[in-house]
């Protein structure tokens, strides 16, 4: 089994702190969304692992052995940090080759990358004169060059337009059913959600949560129904009698904390209440990603007194 193994990692610069006695491990088999504030560490963490940083203590592993050991490190771990590292002079088919060179990779790999991201009809451009979203595919390319079990992505989707957002979630997708280990970072929270299994979210360095996404989401934000109807005296009428609260909204609906559809549904059809629309009101990730790290942002606005 591949994975990523951070152990009681710290990183200190001088007088700060960005990354503080970290544990969590990244399976294979999923997709883990990397979350945090601005200034969080997440970055750090993924230099860590990747040996481009050393810690002050503790340890970052990939299969349990850190990067720097790992013989051939691009055919086992694939890393996109900095679209903008690859080489503006070079094209994007040469870039590639160079890296495919310098870990005994065959050039029809580098073929097969720029076709499965995209790039084939640019491979022959110069990188300066491709696009952010293009140097993104370019860096995810390099990425999945060496056919590595783990892959590990920050910010992935900056810069790609909405075609490009869907085959990157189709993408990451594919990846994690193959049984690799994935580690993406993100601040998008919608398109986080699109993609994660599993979320590992970081405060100020700190572990925040290590955990299912979907669970993430029940313990923070309470679940709710909504109604739509054309009798809202009658709807309000029945919702209180069996002990409900609901709240009308300016548009016409109303929700219902802490309520199954089933239970509302079956107590409006048996008053004989109007119903136009019943549904799941689920909270969001953003809503519950929010509601952790609200005291962990290092740049917040601050409330003004009137």
């Amino acid at each position: 089994m591949t994975s990523i193994d951070v152990q009681d990692l710290t990183k200190e610069y001088g007088t700060r702190r960005a990354v503080d006695h970290l544990t969590f491990r990244v399976r294979p088999g999923r997709v883990t969304g990397f979350l945090g504030p601005n200034g969080a560490g997440k970055s750090t963490t993924m230099r860590l692992v990747l040996g481009l940083d050393h810690p002050t203590s503790g340890s970052a592993t990939v299969g349990g052995r850190p990067y720097a050991a790992i013989p051939d490190p691009l055919r086992h771990v694939g890393a996109l940090l900095d679209a903008r590292a690859a080489h503006g002079a070079r094209t994007g088919r040469n870039h590639l080759r160079v890296l495919a060179a310098s870990h005994r990779i065959p050039d029809r790999r580098v073929d097969e990358v720029l076709e499965g991201t995209g790039l084939g009809p640019v491979a022959r451009h110069r990188v300066r004169t491709y696009s952010l979203g293009m140097r993104q595919r370019l860096g995810i390319a390099a990425a999945l060059l060496g056919d590595p079990e783990v892959i590990m992505l920050d910010e992935p989707s900056n810069g790609l337009d909405p075609e490009g957002i869907v085959w990157i979630r189709t993408l990451l997708r594919r990846l994690a059913d193959e049984g690799r280990t994935v580690l993406v970072s993100s601040h998008l929270m919608n398109e986080t959600a699109s993609f994660a299994d599993h979320l590992v979210v970081l405060g100020r360095g700190r572990l925040l949560a290590d955990t299912p996404m979907r669970e993430f989401i029940d313990a923070r934000v309470r679940p709710a129904v909504r109604i739509r109807t054309s009798d809202p005296t009658a709807l309000r009428s029945t919702l209180t009698r069996h002990g409900h609260d609901a709240v009308e909204h300016a548009d016409g609906y109303w929700t219902v904390p802490d309520a199954r559809v089933e239970d509302i549904g079956r107590l409006a059809s048996a008053a004989g209440v109007p119903i136009l629309e019943l549904a799941a009101d689920e909270g969001t990730l953003e809503q519950a990603y929010l509601d952790l790290t609200a005291a962990e942002t290092e740049f917040a606005a601050q409330r003004q007194e009137a």
